[in-house]
């Protein structure tokens, strides 16, 4: 589901908490922006790519267009600048964000330990997608985002759309020619789309050699985030509440604001306490990195439609991992059923590595253990760490040596064995 969403939003509460507490007084948010030390203009600020090339990494920015004439922005390291191996094959590795985040979440961990990197340098060609309605995917052949017709999609127009166009778009670009089938690694909604096409359109299993899925939600019968048990009974069903609050843009990327945190998170500035205390209280203290932080305020949260948060509320008030609840009478024309159907996830043949942690709030294990009962091929990663949480997968300091060397392991003795066909 995603936890930089969220985790903004009670930052951005802490942020006024703590700093009035120490104040004994409200904060001026103008006059905290005005600080000589927070100029900082966050218009035109770095793209992916941008950030990747700032590295020596060779970096591309794809325009890929889906069936139903979303446009996303899509980025790529096609090679490793140490490695020199821009005429040799390359196996092809597909990333995929979490709600409300993008493809820049996925290098702020910086060149030595973040998965993009790390893949580029052992031989592979990475590609960073955006879902549509994120700051790099805001485009359309026919609708403008100020059109609300523009946020009428969920979780599973994702999937079966934007996922898919990805995937035939790495296909048959350069290097990709030939190749018939790609790696998959998705975090959290990544995780979910990742299910929901695979078992949509069986026939993209094939296209998959392995997928890796950090904190897999699917089945939310037992998550345990107060947020979301609060909200799921106003909002996990249809009626006057969840109408009200469909099918438009979500916590849009905000200059001002975003800039604001992004200045609290610098290293030495008079406010760092500001954004360690808030932080501590999301994570257990020295689990994240910190200096990974102003990175993630220039860029998150980066938007998404408030009908992917309505889908997910629905899941867990169901306990059924299925397609977006319409109401009866839109079910029976969409469905032909008063309820939506569920994902048939046993039709998922594709090599699958569940990686899953006692402390996620939002992938109970009991619920990815159910889901993983269905699954034909998959393989379990339990996280040893019993702190692990949803966000740790994205930012702690030792997310290199728990999760991204050993799935470069994984995808490294796949290729390995099946060099030969």
């Amino acid at each position: 589901m995603g936890r930089s969403t969220g985790s903004l939003l009670i930052l951005a509460v802490l942020v006024v908490g703590v700093y009035s507490a120490a104040l004994e007084g409200p904060i001026d948010f103008y006059k905290l922006y005005d600080n000589p030390e927070a100029h900082v203009s966050l218009k035109g600020k770095a793209t992916t790519a941008d950030r990747t090339a700032a590295h020596g990494y060779p970096s591309e920015h794809h325009h890929i267009t889906t069936e139903d004439g979303y446009v996303l922005g899509v980025f790529r390291i096609p090679y490793s600048h140490k490695l020199q191996n821009q005429n040799a094959k390359r196996p092809i590795v597909l990333l995929q964000h979490g709600l409300g985040s993008c493809s820049d979440a996925w290098i702020l961990q910086g060149p030595d330990d973040s998965l993009p990197y790390l893949l580029a340098d052992a031989g592979y060609d990475v590609w960073m997608g955006n879902a549509r309605g994120t700051s790099y995917s805001r485009n359309h052949t026919t609708l403008s985002p100020d059109h609300p017709l523009f946020w009428q999609f969920s979780w599973h127009e994702i999937a079966i759309y934007d996922i898919s166009a990805i995937i035939d778009y790495a296909l048959r670009t350069e290097n990709g020619e030939g190749q018939e089938a790609i790696h998959y690694v998705g975090h959290s909604q990544g995780t979910t789309v990742f299910f929901a096409l695979m078992s949509s359109i069986p026939a993209y299993n094939y296209k998959i050699k392995t997928a890796h899925l950090f904190a897999p939600v699917a089945i939310m019968k037992n998550l345990s985030s107060p947020l979301v048990r609060y909200l799921g009974p106003y909002l996990g069903h249809r009626n006057a509440y969840s109408i009200l609050f469909g099918s438009q843009e979500f916590l849009p990327y905000n200059e001002f604001v975003m800039a604001l945190f992004f200045n609290i998170c610098l290293p030495n500035v008079i406010y760092r306490p500001v954004c360690e205390s808030a932080m501590k209280s999301l994570y257990s203290g020295g689990r994240v990195n910190m200096t990974a932080m102003p990175e993630a305020m220039a860029t998150h949260p980066s938007g998404c439609s408030t009908d992917q948060m309505l889908h997910y509320l629905q899941e867990q008030q169901s306990g059924y991992f299925r397609q977006f609840d319409h109401g009866t009478k839109k079910n029976l024309q969409v469905y032909g059923s008063e309820e939506p159907p569920e994902y048939p996830v046993e039709l998922i043949n594709s090599l699958v590595h569940l990686w899953y942690a006692d402390s996620d709030d939002l992938a109970a294990v009991e619920d990815v253990e159910e889901i993983a009962r269905r699954l034909p091929n998959k393989v379990m990663h339990h996280m040893a760490d019993p702190e692990w949480n949803h966000g740790d997968f994205a930012l702690n300091w030792e997310v290199r040596e728990y999760v991204n060397e050993p799935v470069i392991a994984i995808m490294e003795e796949y290729e390995l064995k099946n060099s030969g066909t």
